[in-house]
């Protein structure tokens, strides 16, 4: 009797088999073009927006401006103090997100995601240096490295570079004024950070978008791995109806002579798979939800005269009903549920509380700071001295005289550091840190107790406009 051999030992790792996509034609196709258009359009575009707000302030429609803390957004300015509004940005994105996910799946993976998007147009590009699929699949595995496959190679990276180079740049340009960066970049006079920002972004894109790809989304990015708390039985899908399509042309049972389903294994919807699955496997973590194995099995159908919608969006709760040959619920039944109702109303909550804070914030504000060092200071003649540090903002875009006032104690006089009068000019569109003390006459109220509430006031001399922060007054602690 032979010894038996022990098998191979299997590897931990395999490598890497790049994936190489077919082209495809329908509507999906479509839609996941004008997406990258548009997209793509605004990123590249908007910094180089302009919007006139006057002599003080940035003309950029769109700027971060780190230098001085603020956000400008067309005719809105966000201030540091405003963060808020960003927060309620980020949480209305949240919502989004959670909308979307449990009404269409990873609809945003599939189409609007940075990643997707670079992906998409980093292979177009390699579609038009190295042709289609098959094409690409033969350079790929041709193992001599001639002329012809050197150029074609350096022609893609250096494109892919370009494109990965115009990348980085478009971001620095969110973050200062663009057509001053951009001839600084060109005559080297630009900060060294903005030219270390672009190198890092220009090699983090050019390799997410054209190496990494599918990497980046089954391994790097943790919303598939989220994205099932968001789903249930009623969410739009992607989804392969096997009741219909089963058995296979190639399948035993087929061969066995079972009668064929629609599926003729063809392996079109394969073929054009960025993620390189199988959806007739089912669901997986590795789909986004792209929707082009639609595209590419209508197409099949349509030429071997079978209906579409072997694979289409679809919900598990169809299933039964389908099986049975009746037909599905009504896309907005599936849409509008108790999940998504309650995602909706959150989402429009946040932004109704946005707009109605835009709308009813100052134009003057202030910030009140007590000195906490002395807590107090008691005078020649007996009365309590306290010091603050005061911000003073003015968001108009000419200057204003501010003048500040204390309400209180009718005994506690104000007065300010570097001026004999009650009122300062801050600058327009700008903050001003003034120094105030309040003092208490020996007699006073405020100066006997431990503490007591005061309240600083500012009033614009030219419309009026008044704003106050409570604070409080420390007086003798015996």
């Amino acid at each position: 009797m032979a010894d038996s051999q022990p098998d191979a030992p299997q590897p931990l790792y395999a490598a890497h088999e790049p994936i190489f996509p077919r082209k495809v034609y329908g509507k999906f196709r479509n839609l996941k073009w004008a997406i990258m258009i548009v997209t793509l359009g605004i990123y590249y575009v908007t910094p180089w927006i302009r919007w006139d707000r006057g002599p003080s302030l940035p003309d950029q429609a769109v700027l971060i401006d780190l230098a001085s803390r603020r956000f400008f957004f067309f005719w809105i300015e966000i201030w540091p103090h405003e963060f808020y509004f960003i927060a309620g940005l980020l949480v209305m994105a949240g919502l989004g997100l959670f909308l979307f996910t449990s009404a269409l799946g990873r609809v945003w993976c599939g189409y609007a995601c940075p990643q997707t998007v670079w992906t998409d147009l980093f292979i177009l590009v390699e579609r038009w240096i190295e042709g289609d699929r098959n094409a690409r699949l033969r350079l790929h595995r041709q193992k001599k490295w001639d002329f012809r496959k050197v150029r074609l190679r350096l022609t893609k990276w250096t494109s892919w570079l370009l494109i990965g180079l115009a990348t980085g740049g478009a971001w620095v340009f969110y973050f200062t004024d663009a057509p001053t960066l951009l001839r600084d970049l060109v005559t080297l006079n630009a900060h060294p950070v903005a030219y270390t920002t672009i190198a890092i972004l220009t090699g983090t894109t050019f390799f997410f978008g054209g190496f990494a790809r599918e990497q980046i989304c089954i391994y790097a990015c943790p919303w598939p791995r989220i994205q099932a708390a968001m789903l249930d039985e009623d969410s739009l899908v992607v989804g392969y109806r096997d009741w219909r399509g089963e058995p296979r042309k190639h399948s035993q049972e087929v061969e066995d002579g079972a009668p064929q389903g629609d599926c003729i294994d063809c392996m079109a919807c394969v073929n054009v798979c960025p993620v390189g699955i199988d959806i007739r496997d089912g669901q997986q973590l590795e789909c986004i939800t792209c929707a082009l194995c639609i595209d590419a099995c209508d197409d099949i159908m349509a030429k071997i005269g079978k209906p579409r919608g072997l694979i289409d969006y679809m919900a598990l709760t169809d299933e039964e009903n389908e099986r049975a040959g009746k037909p599905p619920k009504p896309i907005l039944k599936h849409i509008l549920r108790p999940r998504t109702i309650m995602y909706t109303a959150l989402w429009a909550l946040v932004g109704f509380g946005l707009v109605f804070a835009l709308f009813i914030r100052a134009d003057v504000d202030m910030t009140v700071a007590p000195v906490r060092n002395p807590t107090y200071v008691t005078l020649s003649d007996g009365s309590i001295r306290n010091t603050y540090e005061v911000r003073l903002r003015n968001k108009h875009g000419e200057d204003r005289r501010f003048n500040l006032t204390v309400s209180g104690d009718p005994a506690m006089r104000l007065s300010l550091e570097g001026t004999p009068y009650s009122s300062v000019t801050v600058p327009a569109d700008s903050m001003r840190l003034q120094r105030v003390y309040l003092v208490a006459a020996p007699d006073a109220n405020a100066a006997k107790v431990e503490r007591s509430e005061v309240r600083l006031w500012i009033e614009d001399t030219l419309n009026g406009d008044r704003a106050y922060k409570d604070t409080v007054f420390n007086g003798r602690d015996n």
